[in-house]
């Protein structure tokens, strides 16, 4: 009985703490514990303009619906360049700075947008906004890998769980100016989310550049065991002196493995699209489920996301295991749009309960692209260059966020269910294809001999 006793409390010892715990205790020590914070109030600020944007520009700038669309559209193009821009700069740059200008880059052009009405120059300043804000979110991840170490997957789903918890705040926040509807509202709206930049960049200047240049962890040929945080403060100045600068001629635009990986994330982040305009438009065009379903499929995702992504993570601990997770990605997508096709053809009880469970699966998905495109794009990318790799990457997200929406409601729904049985085994077989390149290219990655040269072709 005591040796069983034993074993229960070892096991417990073992386990993962919980997320208030590894808030408070984040890897990375005080200066992640930071960073989350800034991010949290920075996605607040991103919550609050994200439910306001259309409105403000439909009834307080006059615009009309092809015109906001022409904004949003140019905006999401623009978001492409700013995560290569970011990852570039990085090379080069310390990152802090970098983040705490784009942070004040934001800080400005929201605050233009108190005083431009004229639609060319609005233009041009949400294009920049969202530019700032796709490389705010590759320097945050770049940030974060370097502070975190081998722990990274750990961070990244402490980030996920406080953006998340930092939208829905804004989203409340946004919903009482709203309610009013008053220009001085909307104002007050666009203030908030330019402070929230504010507050964000004094933030990240409190906190010590991250060791390594171009570096996302010290190089070694063994795992790195993290340090607490006195260590890292006093070992971080040593091992910025020992990294190596980014070695001449590794440029990821010419690394034709690392781009095919990049291709083919980008179907691995339509889950963003389908939860956000798929199952919303579906429902309003083509089931008899009620509209008052759609604010439920935020809830569930929020929540989802803030409870499960610690746990989601805390199952893939390399590599390896992030392919495994771009595997269950294809299939969980398979039976989300299985589910969508079937809401067509039921009735309101029927239609409800099949996009409700749509909405879970999505978030699922989510849960895990959002584990195995991170670690995946560390991973892939060769040591000695990965802020300039990880800068492409980050493309990813931001070229389905542009294409994603004209996928679905172009080719997608106007096909009907038969149009989401493709899309879902379209993304099953990627996904399958994304698995065995990326085991393909670690077996590169990891061989002893392997020249980086051939590696990189």
């Amino acid at each position: 009985m005591r040796r069983g006793g034993e074993i229960r409390k070892a096991r417990r010892e073992e386990r993962e703490p919980g997320l208030v715990a590894q808030l408070r205790r984040p890897p990375g020590g005080r200066d992640a514990r930071i960073m989350l914070l800034a991010q949290l109030l920075d996605r607040a600020g991103t919550g609050v303009w994200a439910a306001a944007c259309v409105l403000y520009f439909t009834f307080v700038i006059g615009l009309d619906a092809g015109q906001v669309g022409l904004l949003l559209g140019a905006s999401g193009v623009a978001g492409i360049a700013g995560s290569p821009l970011a990852g570039h700069l990085a090379d080069r740059f310390p990152v802090r700075s970098l983040l705490i200008g784009a942070h004040l880059l934001r800080l400005v052009t929201l605050c233009l947008l108190l005083v431009v009405t004229d639609f060319a120059l609005l233009l041009c300043v949400v294009a920049v906004t969202h530019l700032g804000d796709r490389a705010a979110k590759t320097l945050e991840m770049l940030f974060a890998t370097r502070v975190a170490g081998e722990r990274r997957v750990t961070y990244q789903a402490l980030s996920r769980s406080s953006a998340n918890a930092g939208y829905a705040l804004g989203a409340g926040l946004a919903a009482i100016g709203l309610a009013v509807g008053t220009r001085g509202a909307y104002h007050v709206l666009i203030l908030a989310d330019a402070l929230s930049f504010l507050v964000a960049a004094a933030l990240v200047w409190r906190t010590r550049e991250p060791r390594g240049r171009g570096l996302v962890a010290a190089p070694s040929a063994a795992p790195v065991p993290v340090p607490d945080a006195a260590a890292e403060t006093a070992a971080a100045e040593p091992a910025a002196a020992e990294a190596p600068a980014p070695a001449a001629g590794r440029s990821p635009w010419r690394d034709r493995g690392y781009l095919r990986f990049v291709l083919l994330d980008i179907p691995m982040n339509l889950d963003d699209s389908i939860l956000g305009i798929g199952i919303p438009l579906w429902l309003v065009s083509r089931t008899t489920a009620p509209h008052e379903l759609i604010p439920a499929f935020l809830v569930i995702n929020t929540v989802l996301v803030v409870v499960l992504q610690l746990r989601v993570s805390a199952k893939v601990r390399d590599a390896r295991g992030a392919t495994g997770a771009v595997a269950l990605y294809g299939l969980t997508m398979f039976l989300c749009c299985g589910l969508l096709a079937a809401a067509a053809g039921g009735g309101a009880w029927a239609a409800s309960a099949a996009l409700l469970a749509a909405a879970v699966l999505a978030t699922a998905a989510e849960l895990m692209r959002s584990v195995s495109s991170w670690e995946l794009a560390v991973s892939l990318a060769p040591r000695e260059a990965r802020a300039s790799y990880l800068g492409v990457a980050g493309m990813a997200q931001s070229v389905q966020k542009t294409a994603g929406p004209l996928l679905l409601t172009g080719v997608v729904m106007a096909a009907g269910p038969a149009g989401w049985l493709a899309l879902g085994t379209a993304v099953a077989g990627l996904s399958l294809v994304q698995r065995r390149a990326g085991l393909r290219r670690l077996e590169e990655l990891s061989a002893p001999s392997a020249d980086p040269a051939p590696a990189a072709a």
